[in-house]
């Protein structure tokens, strides 16, 4: 089975469409989001047609979203369960 790898283009696409998603389903305009958040609703509306924004006004809008706790697990170190995966030289 191969495995299909995104760009980073794609992810971007992808994350912004989840938050337009989101932020429909939250009854929020573009403009109501971006004045909550803090980011400009330039930056925004580009975003979502782009998938381009600054990491730190993603964290914003998710922030305001309440859903940010995916972020929190971004390279994450692993928890070591044995001291077998230091030796192997797992984690």
């Amino acid at each position: 089975m191969e495995m299909i790898i995104k760009t980073p283009m794609e992810y971007g696409l992808e994350i912004a469409g989840n938050l337009k998603k989101l932020r429909k389903r939250r009854k929020l305009s573009q403009q109501a989001l971006a004045e909550r958040s803090g980011v400009s609703y330039g930056s925004l509306k580009r975003f979502e047609q782009t998938g381009e924004i600054s990491l730190e006004s993603l964290l914003k809008i998710a922030l305001v979203l309440d859903a940010a706790a995916p972020f929190e697990a971004l390279f994450k170190p692993a928890e070591i369960k044995s001291i077998r995966e230091i030796i192997d030289g797992e984690v």
